[in-house]
Formats: C-alpha cells, structure tokens, sequence
C-alpha cells in the first residue's frame, strides 16, 4: 500500500524540521530492505522463496508461465510494471552451475518474456541480467534468476532520478494476468 503524506509534521513531534518536501511512505518495502523471506542458509530447505513460489498457485505465487526447466514470476519489488524473473525449479547459485536444458529453457523463457511484455505492454526495450553473488548485488543469491525488465522511452521521470522512488501503475496480481495472457504458448 502506498500512503502519500500531504503535509510535514508539526516541528516538535519528533519528527525534524519540516521543508517544502512531500513524502511518498511505502512501508511495505520494508520487509525487502530488512531480508524478510530472504533464505537463512545455501540449500534449498533454507526458506527460499524461488523454491516455495511453484508449490503455491499461480495467482498467489505471481507465476506468469511454468516450464518443464524454468518458471516465470513478477518481482515483488518490481523496478518498472512487469518486471518478471525467469528462475530455475532447481536450487543453484551459479549459472555454470545449469545443465543444458536448464540453460535452454531460461533462455527460451527469456524470449517469450520479451514477447509477451511487448503484446501485454508495448514495451520498448529491456534491461535482462543476472547478479550473480551477494557482491554483485543478487537480493537472493543462493538461487539464481534472470531479471527481465521492460523500458519506455520517458519512462525516467523526477521520481526515480530526483526522489529515488519509482511510481508502479498497475497491481501485481494485475500485472500477472495480463502478462500470462500475453504468454507465447
């Protein structure tokens, strides 16, 4: 939920000095920024959620598309609307560490993802990558994914560049059913 707070607090609550800025609360990313259901250990019993997300529905685990290697899933903490994550049933690190298939499939997924956000949202363009390693910046290091990103001319606007925030128009559970609807079959 996204509160926006229209007016500064009082001086004296607390709360600093009041300025001519307005205030977007999303305290519901508080649960990325502190680790919450971030797995506890390398294996795959270790409270992963890339693990736990195919035993739940595809609605309540945001899956777009299942393969037979790979799945698709929104990222909860999307950087732009449709920002999905193309990720391996089997719980490893490293991309060295897929067998061909695996690596195909990923791949194939990658493509249709790209299909799809451009029938479901006339996506311009993608940022596609992997972070490989806690260092290199992976949120969940222990199980690799590929993040698929779409882009839009003008779609950097003051929010992110000025207030680090980015604006998200569409739910979730919105988003993944139109994407999965757009899925090449």
């Amino acid at each position: 939920m996204l509160t926006v707070m229209t007016s500064e607090p009082q001086q004296g609550q607390g709360a600093g000095v009041p300025d001519a800025f307005q205030r977007l609360w999303t305290p519901h990313r508080m649960a990325y920024i502190q680790g919450e259901n971030k797995p506890t250990g390398p294996g795959a019993g270790d409270g992963c959620p890339f693990c736990a997300i195919p035993a739940e529905s595809d609605e309540d685990g945001l899956v777009i598309s299942r393969g037979e290697h790979v799945y698709a899933v929104l990222n909860l903490y999307p950087y732009n609307s449709g920002h999905l994550m193309v990720v391996p049933y089997r719980h490893v690190a490293d991309y060295t560490d897929l067998d061909a298939a695996e690596t195909v499939e990923l791949a194939e997924f990658t493509k249709r993802a790209m299909t799809a956000l451009r029938t479901a949202s006339a996506a311009q363009g993608f940022n596609i990558g992997m972070n490989q390693g806690g260092v290199a910046g992976a949120g969940i290091a222990a199980h690799l994914h590929q993040h698929v990103v779409p882009r839009w001319g003008g779609d950097v606007n003051f929010m992110p560049v000025v207030g680090q925030t980015k604006v998200l128009p569409q739910l979730l559970a919105d988003t993944r059913k139109m994407l999965a609807d757009a899925w090449p079959r």
